[in-house]
């Protein structure tokens, strides 16, 4: 089974948007310029997952690039 992951950028900082089992939800990671991850979050689902990053970080959803297909 594929997860998707998607990623965003804003600024220096580097996130990551990564699926997991339906009963799981979805990871939120973000990552400062050096590459370390500073935080991670988990949503019950995509929509909460772009509406959590979008509200605490101004992701817009078009940032977001599917990084594995």
């Amino acid at each position: 089974m594929m997860f998707k992951k998607f990623e965003a950028y804003i600024g220096k900082q580097r996130f990551i948007l990564e699926e997991d089992l339906p009963e799981v939800g979805w990871y939120i990671y973000v990552f400062d310029n050096n590459g370390n991850c500073i935080g991670d979050h988990l949503q019950d689902n995509y929509d909460m997952a772009i509406a959590f990053t979008s509200e605490e970080y101004k992701i817009d959803k078009d940032n977001w690039r599917l990084i594995n297909d």
